[in-house]
């Protein structure tokens, strides 16, 4: 009898587990309502990305704060880029981050650039390994609108030694975009004046996109500070990038902070499988000659 008892406990627990383990489990775009529900769900930790003096002013609750530039730094003359892999993981372990654990990214909605900042820090998480991750939609300014609780107390991650496993294949070079070419779908972020050679950044040494890129704006996935749904973003990229799920797919902007939305959306909610993010983007691009440029 003690046996039975003993089988039936074991059982149990291989049955509970799973859905302990899970209960935090987030989509890839979080509503306050969602995040309200899960605020202190094991395993789960709120990263608010603002300046450190707005999170003061209140914030999440039990939100921690690390800021947007901890997160994109400048390396080799080029900003914006993924910090050093042994600086990633001192990041993530500081905050309590392990491999396992869910993260929630807040930020300010506006203005645009804010919100493809979330889009960045979920592509560097994933790039170091970090398995759910998710995106509070329309960021701190919904929560505010949908009148959640806002705390003053700064909360701080329990520190831990980061466990996950790089996935390189996230990030390419100039090199492996000169690979690329004629191979890859490589697809251009930026709006259509920059596409089309008519305007450029200061940083950018010169006007146009990578030869045989195509279009796909960044701006045009919001509706007002959230991302529109999935239905309305398949139907902006399926006619530039196509329906082949394992198709390599390269995205870019000036810099590779704008371009990351479309990497977060077209691999974390439209299940393209192999989407990748040129660090460097145009910045990188177009200061090298051997990077071809059409107008």
């Amino acid at each position: 009898m003690r046996k039975s008892k003993l089988v039936l406990m074991a059982l149990t627990l291989v049955f509970f587990l799973p859905f302990c383990a899970s209960a935090a489990a987030a989509d890839p775009f979080v509503t306050p309502d969602w995040l309200e529900k899960n605020l202190s769900a094991p395993n789960t930790v709120i990263v608010d990305i603002r300046k450190m003096e707005e999170y003061r002013e209140g914030h999440v609750p039990n939100a921690i704060s690390i800021f947007y530039n901890s997160w994109a730094v400048t390396k080799s003359g080029l900003g914006n880029e993924i910090p050093a892999d042994d600086d990633l993981r001192d990041l993530l372990g500081g905050a309590g981050i392990g491999k396992d654990t869910t993260v929630v990214i807040v930020n300010k909605a506006d203005p645009f650039v804010e919100r493809v900042n979330m889009t960045r820090v979920a592509w560097t998480l994933k790039y170091a390994g970090v398995q759910n991750v998710a995106i509070l939609n329309g960021g701190y300014d919904a929560w505010v609108a949908a009148k959640k609780e806002i705390s003053k107390t700064v909360s701080r991650g329990n520190k831990v030694a980061y466990d996950g496993q790089f996935n390189k294949g996230l990030l390419v070079d100039k090199a492996q975009v000169l690979a690329g070419l004629g191979k890859a779908k490589i697809v251009d972020t930026r709006e259509l004046p920059f596409y089309a050679g008519e305007k450029k950044l200061d940083f950018v040494a010169k006007p146009g996109h990578i030869k045989g890129a195509v279009h796909l704006p960044t701006f045009q996935i919001f509706k007002d500070i959230s991302f529109k749904s999935k239905d309305e973003l398949a139907a902006m990229a399926l006619p530039v990038v196509g329906e082949k799920r394992d198709a390599e797919i390269i995205v870019y902007c000036d810099s590779g902070r704008v371009a990351s939305a479309w990497w977060y959306i077209l691999s974390q909610v439209l299940g393209y499988t192999h989407v990748k993010n040129y660090d460097g983007s145009a910045q990188d691009w177009t200061k090298d000659p051997a990077g071809p440029v059409e107008p």
